[in-house]
């Protein structure tokens, strides 16, 4: 099946309130302009050397959105040209790509990315320290970046209660914290969860973006 035929039969799944971010990492440019000519604009990517390189030969109205796990040594790279930066997972990062958002004239998107998995490999805030953070006003000083909500990764296993349970609890902190950082601002309602084996349940849950890879470009 052709990645024009499985990106429908993706976007014919998704309620108009999601939206599909393509995975787009390890496969070549080419392999993005067919998503891109079937109608895909939000590509998401996990490694800064690659977005940079594709971004430099793909069509410009693309919304770029960088999900891997980012070191403040590479922000510089993409904060230019990046849409929304999925895995903030720290206070310090969030300040850093204040800093170079700030340096380039842009005011950038982001998702807290919190930790709901049982691996301890994944990153991201607890919810205490997410909580403390946003408690503590420091956002509300970093005028270069907009919160736009959350981001976490569910444990890998075929557990669907597992899973299920994960995402139902993001997605009630997710409530909470709009309840009592956020009730104004309109423009945090982004809950980015899911990917190819698991966004059916994460839709169900309430995600907003579901982050899918394989299921339309086929493994690497």
């Amino acid at each position: 099946m052709s990645i024009s035929c499985r990106l429908q039969t993706v976007w014919n799944e998704l309620p108009a309130n999601v939206r599909l971010v393509a995975v787009s990492k390890l496969h070549p440019a080419e392999e993005l302009m067919e998503a891109y000519n079937a109608g895909q604009r939000i590509f998401g990517e996990s490694k800064v050397q690659e977005l940079t390189a594709k971004y430099e030969v793909l069509p410009k109205d693309i919304e770029w959105h960088f999900i891997g796990h980012l070191q403040t040594n590479k922000i510089k790279y993409i904060v230019p040209f990046v849409y929304m930066i999925h895995s903030i997972d720290s206070e310090n990062l969030l300040r850093e790509v204040n800093k170079y958002a700030e340096k380039a004239g842009r005011k950038v998107d982001v998702l807290l990315q919190i930790h709901i998995a049982q691996e301890e490999t994944k990153y991201g805030f607890s919810e205490e320290e997410c909580c403390e953070f946003l408690s503590s006003g420091e956002y509300k000083m970093l005028n270069n970046i907009n919160i736009r909500g959350l981001m976490g990764m569910a444990t890998f296993t075929e557990d669907a209660n597992v899973v299920r349970s994960e995402f139902k609890r993001l997605s009630s902190f997710f409530r909470r914290l709009k309840r009592s950082f956020f009730l104004s601002d309109v423009h945090f309602n982004e809950l980015s969860m899911g990917m190819s084996e698991d966004y059916r349940i994460a839709i169900e849950e309430g995600s907003t973006l579901v982050r899918i890879g394989s299921k339309i470009f086929g493994e690497r």
